[in-house]
């Protein structure tokens, strides 16, 4: 081992010290990264002319992404659509829908979670929101509590996986330039990008198989454990039967247009997921002003109707190229549904402002927005420092030299992704770790589609797993005190490793991954 080589490592080793220190993340590695390298010059190791190349690579990251705006978007979104209580009529329909099975309140808090997952797509308000409203219900109707925490816990982490999650946006980024990169090294200097919607479509199947896992578990448990999972007559969470269907119309319908509206639009190709975002946060700002009430209600339900049927415009009109062709029935019709969109935002907008929730949202998705992009910054000067010290052909040595090929190399870089998943959030794991190891990977003739949705899923496994996941820190603040740390602990392990075998399902069949991106893309 070189003299470089024990500075690549002394630099990793101590942004993860730091990290685990407690200090805060952008500022530990852009730090550690500029007092490794200056130490490394000292040694002439290290070439300082590199750090030049700085300024001009945020701005290329930072500044000129277009796919990265969709971050705040889909924060924007999430947010609003958390302050709506979407989640708290989706819980109360889906428990009378099933609260006459056993088990039923279970299956109920794992649907909301997967709704809740490609709705808003953010862990933390996930966990924190069912947990408050769905743990204190559940206990009183003779739940066992370990079932009861770990179905929570587990739902609340769906949004890591299933799209339009904020984590496959920030990993679709970070693939893509790895992807290139590693095929630049091979000769190719037009390789074809990974896009956040071949990420989005390849996270498809995987989500919804680990939504039918964890349904599966609750139905088994109810069969084998009458009494952990009891039935909840349908009387004692909607007063009666009659009011099921407008309930479940009314808390269903919007969410799942929405959904449809978002993800549709970018896995048809009618929008790329910047505009599928604003689209979306359009869609949640008109959903959180019905939630309030008053008057000129059917203005809110024409722009969002409006909305939908601008998407399915665009799918047969080319709506940019109405400007250069002339004004026509369908610029017409465009106009017509664009007035009617804004009148309903403008007045979906007055609402909230008035009620406060405006300014709360913009205040949040300002701060969540700027902790990622200043994350990035940081993540770009240490991988430009690690890149400087040689760390990417010491990765490669320490890969392709581990037994069992890129098979091993693969769960090598798993395990680590993993056991760093206890300690640092997914986005420092996605911005550190990911750009140093992938290329290396996808070096090894691995799909670059199939790699990322399995670090997502691994992401997701870590998020739950004890005695760190985030997830049980979350629902531990919301729960009642007689569950215990230890309770949620002992519910979260069947979760996880239901996780595990649906990360060994992807791994032995990656074709759950590859195949709907590929005939999206016309592969047939």
């Amino acid at each position: 081992m070189t003299i470089a080589d024990t500075f690549a490592f002394a630099l990793f080793a101590v942004t993860i010290l730091s990290l685990m220190a407690g200090y805060p993340v952008a500022f530990t590695l852009a730090g550690s990264a500029l007092f490794v390298g200056g130490v490394g010059w000292l040694f002439g190791v290290f070439e300082l002319s590199l750090l030049g190349a700085i300024p001009s690579r945020i701005f290329g990251i930072a500044m000129w992404n277009e796919t990265l705006l969709a971050v705040p978007l889909f924060i924007f979104m999430g947010i609003m659509l958390e302050k709506s209580r979407v989640a708290e009529e989706l819980l109360a329909a889906m428990g009378a829908l099933f609260g006459n099975l056993r088990g039923g309140l279970g299956i109920s808090v794992i649907v909301v979670g997967a709704l809740l997952a490609a709705s808003t797509g953010i862990v933390g308000a996930a966990v924190v929101t069912m947990g408050l409203m769905s743990l204190p219900t559940m206990l009183n109707k003779g739940y066992d509590p370990r079932l009861a925490a770990g179905s929570i816990c587990a739902a609340g982490t769906l949004g890591q996986i299933i799209p339009p999650s904020i984590v496959l946006i920030i990993l679709a980024e970070q693939v893509s330039n790895a992807y290139v990169a590693a095929q630049s090294l091979q000769g190719n200097w037009s390789p074809e990008p990974v896009s956040v919607g071949d990420l989005f479509a390849g996270a498809l199947f995987p989500g919804l198989i680990l939504v039918g896992l964890y349904i599966f578990y609750q139905f088994a448990i109810a069969w084998l454990k009458p009494e952990s999972s009891p039935a909840v007559p349908m009387e004692t969470t909607t007063g009666s039967g009659i009011k099921l269907f407008p309930l479940l119309l009314r808390s269903l319908l919007p969410p799942v247009i929405l959904i449809i509206a978002v993800l549709g639009s970018i896995l048809l190709g009618i929008a790329t997921p910047t505009e599928a975002a604003s689209v979306g946060a359009i869609g949640a700002i008109l959903l959180a002003s019905l939630r309030r009430g008053g008057r000129e209600t059917w203005l809110l339900y024409a722009a969002g109707i409006s909305v939908f049927a601008l998407l399915i415009l665009a799918n047969f009109v080319d709506l940019k190229g109405i400007a250069t062709e002339g004004i026509g029935l369908a610029a017409v019709f465009a106009f017509l549904l664009l007035t009617l969109i804004i009148a309903g935002l403008m007045l979906a907008l007055l609402r909230l402002y008035q009620s406060r929730i405006l300014s709360e949202v913009c205040q949040s998705t300002m701060e969540m927005s700027a902790m990622v992009f200043v994350i990035l910054i940081g993540a770009t000067i240490f991988s430009l420092v690690f890149r400087g010290l040689g760390g990417d052909d010491l990765v490669y040595r320490l890969l392709s030299d581990l037994p069992g090929g890129r098979f091993g190399a693969l769960l090598a870089v798993m395990i680590v992704i993993f056991l760093l998943g206890f300690f640092l959030d997914f986005v420092e794991i996605t911005f550190v770790v990911v750009p140093v190891v992938a290329p290396v990977l996808l070096l090894m003739d691995i799909s670059p589609i199939w790699l990322g949705i399995m670090i997502a899923m691994n992401l997701q496994t870590s998020f739950l797993t004890p005695p760190f996941g985030f997830a049980l820190f979350y629902l531990r603040g919301v729960a009642p005190p007689e569950v215990t740390t230890g309770v949620i602990y002992r519910g979260a392990i069947p979760f996880v490793l239901l996780q595990l075998a649906a990360l060994g399902l992807l791994a032995a069949f990656p074709a759950l991954a590859t195949w709907l991106p590929h005939y999206l893309n016309g592969g047939g």
